[in-house]
């Protein structure tokens, strides 16, 4: 018996907007009634090894036609294919017994309106709003999150060490990187709206797609897409320490408050201004334009460029987090 496989892709499309970590999202149609999605998702569709010559190529094709939105940098982010997991597979409309999805993640310097249909530049704290830090530790972390998976843990060491470990419980220290374990978990604990409905559909249901359960768990995405989502925006806080990708969210020309904001609106913590300049200017990544820019609303600031050129001399390396409180 030969078991029909598809394979979808899926893209994170990542820009900065007013200061905030934007993806670009889309709600799909549905084939059957044509309404939009009460959910978001991000763009996706399946790859057709006849048309397509590459995986990338067909994600490019599919992301313009579904968004009207050009991409840029883009990297494979991983590929999802457990057997036997309880969340979903991405929906391709192949009616497959198997699907194996790809997610890629594309970084964009400007968050283009692109103005098709059931497209938006959607904040990434409306899915995660656990992971900002900025403004220090939010409070739902304590009101709402670390009760409710205080209950679900019980008297079990191992959850309770989990759960102490990923949201920063009992002193422990918050490691922004860990994106996608802190999803899964609230995933386990049923704490994830997405988890009721996909056990519903595991055992033949078709409920309708849920609500958020609450503010502070985050809104739920179509399929597997907040869990694609979460592993794109962990690969892209860990890349920041050691790839200079955040130059890939800036324009030509930037200040150093600018690059600043734009590392900590991924990262998720807020910085110190002069370490965070001086190990901007210890990598020698930068260099001033012999300019200032009028528009800061204040002192005018220089501007800077990305030295792109060096990449091509020798591997370039990210940047550190000098964190405010140090």
């Amino acid at each position: 018996m030969t078991t029909a496989v598809v394979i979808g892709l899926s893209a994170v499309i990542v820009a900065l907007r007013d200061g905030e970590g934007c993806v670009l999202t889309v709600r799909p149609r549905d084939t059957l009634t044509d309404r939009a999605s009460t959910l978001e998702g991000l763009p996706f569709g399946p790859f057709d090894p006849l048309d397509h010559r590459t995986f990338e190529l067909a994600l490019r094709e599919f992301v313009t036609l579904q968004t009207r939105f050009e991409l840029g940098y883009v990297e494979q982010l991983y590929t999802f294919g457990d057997k036997g997991r309880d969340a979903p597979r991405a929906d391709v409309g192949a009616g497959a017994a198997r699907v194996i999805s790809v997610g890629y993640l594309a970084l964009a310097p400007t968050a283009v309106d692109t103005r098709a249909p059931d497209t938006a530049w959607s904040p990434w704290s409306r899915f995660f709003p656990w992971e900002d830090w900025r403004g220090g530790r939010p409070d739902l972390i304590d009101q709402v999150i670390a009760p409710a998976l205080e209950r679900w843990a019980g008297k079990s060491e191992v959850r309770r060490s989990r759960a102490r470990h990923l949201f920063a419980l009992e002193d422990t220290p918050w490691n922004e990187e860990r994106v996608l374990d802190r999803y899964e978990l609230l995933y386990e604990a049923g704490l994830a709206p997405e988890a009721a409905r996909d056990r519903a559909r595991a055992q033949g249901g078709a409920p309708a797609e849920p609500g958020a359960l609450t503010p502070a768990l985050g809104e739920p995405m179509i399929s597997d897409h907040r869990r694609i989502l979460a592993t794109g925006l962990g690969r892209l806080r860990g890349k920041l320490k050691y790839r200079p990708v955040v130059f890939e969210l800036m324009g030509d020309a930037f200040t150093l408050s600018a690059l600043q904001k734009a590392v900590e609106a991924v990262a998720g913590v807020a910085l110190h201004k002069q370490n965070f300049r001086r190990v901007v200017a210890g990598t020698g990544l930068v260099e001033g334009m012999g300019r200032m820019d009028a528009e800061t609303g204040g002192r005018p600031a220089e501007l800077f460029r990305f030295r792109r050129e060096l990449l091509a001399d020798r591997p370039a390396s990210g940047l550190s987090l000098p964190l405010l409180r140090e």
